[in-house]
């Protein structure tokens, strides 16, 4: 699929714009210096989930790269559920983007200006229902999250997922279907665009996130699991400690609960936990009673 060749429309700076027709110059701040930031939200029966946090996430972002949006929360998710309707999209996928304008093409951009788009488009499972159940692999690779220090590693900034490109171009040559990461240190830390839990005797286990984006399925999660009677605990995890885990699962707005069947040569089965959580998941995305 060619995303720039699909009919529809995209909210562009406060309008609908033809979906073909909503493109930027070539000289683009965002494009030559990676100061953008974006969101992922998935539609689930006609509504957005939690729209309001992850828009409200977005300009925090912006905030952190020193973008200046001109729209509000309240505006942003009007402008989103105006699409879903506009466009018909039952159970989809919005991306929300920001990104510095071509009113400088200097590193610094102070002069850039800013533009900021939303475009939904129909979306399934990332990996196919096959591996909801079965789970996915997982390939250690050698890109690592980088020290806080050095990166904003708290925002959705479209230069934190450069290294997550790299290293799943890397692990998908040895077949695998994405990449875990470690961090600056050699603790595990995420896969390329979901947060991991690790499944020991009964609790769950998930790396401190203070180098990567703490995701909101990632506090969804845990906070079903607490509903469950399900102990959650964030620490330090070296990669030693896979060998000790009974489950192992990912979480993300694109992935939702995605369990993980191997990880390099270790080998895991979807189990209880996992599948307790998905269910759990999928009731509060779908608004089920329960």
């Amino acid at each position: 699929m060619d995303y720039s060749d699909r009919d529809g429309h995209i909210w562009l700076d406060g309008q609908l714009v033809e979906w073909k027709a909503a493109t930027f110059h070539v000289l683009t701040h965002g494009l030559h210096y990676a100061s953008s930031v974006f969101e992922g939200i998935r539609v689930y029966d006609g509504i957005a989930f939690a729209l309001e946090q992850h828009q409200r996430r977005l300009l925090a972002s912006a905030a952190a790269l020193r973008i200046d949006i001109p729209f509000t929360v309240d505006e942003l998710c009007a402008a989103t559920a105006k699409l879903v309707s506009e466009l018909g999209v039952a159970n989809g996928y919005v991306r929300p983007v920001s990104w510095r304008g071509s009113g400088s093409i200097e590193v610094p951009g102070f002069d850039a200006g800013s533009h900021t788009a939303i475009a939904i488009w129909d979306w399934p499972s990332v990996f196919g229902n096959e591996a909801r159940v079965a789970g996915i692999r997982l390939g250690t690779s050698r890109w690592r999250r980088p020290d806080p220090a050095t990166a904003p590693t708290h925002a959705k900034a479209a230069s934190n997922y450069a290294i997550g490109t790299l290293a799943r171009h890397e692990v998908a040559e040895r077949g695998f279907d994405d990449a875990l990461l470690l961090d600056w240190q050699g603790r595990l830390a995420e896969a390329t665009g979901a947060n991991l839990f690790l499944v020991h005797n009964g609790s769950l286990h998930t790396p401190i996130a203070d180098c990567f984006l703490a995701g909101i399925t990632r506090a969804t999660v845990m906070e079903l699991a607490e509903k469950h009677k399900i102990p959650v605990v964030e620490r330090r995890i070296w990669p030693e400690e896979i060998n000790d885990a009974d489950e192992v699962f990912l979480t993300g707005t694109a992935y939702e609960v995605q369990p993980v069947r191997a990880i390099d040569d270790k080998v895991f089965s979807p189990g209880p936990v996992t599948r307790v959580l998905q269910d759990a998941y999928q009731a509060i995305v779908r608004r089920v009673e329960g």
